[in-house]
């Protein structure tokens, strides 16, 4: 793996893990009150959707068990269309769908640190 990918992927952990800041000890309806809580967490989704676009194309193909697509087509539809987005859904995506793309970002990072 080149260098530059994996300092993405270690950025895109970090990102991550600011969004299970954000939602530690969070309950899905007070998300839903807190606009504050919504934006940040937004604003850090589409952060991570840039830096998936940043990763080398090969990259990407050679590691499709990650959707990346999804992910970085998220990044356009919030940028673009912030207020289509249905929060309950993002809601969904941080507490089920971004913890296992951590780990499989984790994965990636642990097997090039073994080469």
């Amino acid at each position: 793996m080149k260098r530059r990918d994996i300092i993405i992927l270690k950025k895109i952990v970090e990102e991550s893990a600011i969004i299970a800041q954000m939602i530690e000890g969070l309950k899905e309806s007070d998300f839903l009150k807190n606009v504050e809580k919504q934006r940040a967490i937004v604003m850090t989704l589409i952060n991570i959707g840039e830096l998936v676009k940043n990763l080398d194309s090969d990259f990407r193909i050679q590691h499709n068990q990650v959707p990346w697509k999804s992910i970085a087509g998220f990044r356009d539809v919030a940028a673009h269309g912030y207020f289509t987005l249905r929060m309950e859904e993002i809601w969904v995506y941080t507490i089920k769908d971004l913890p296992d793309v951590v780990e499989r970002l984790n994965e990636l990072i642990a097997a090039d640190e073994k080469h």
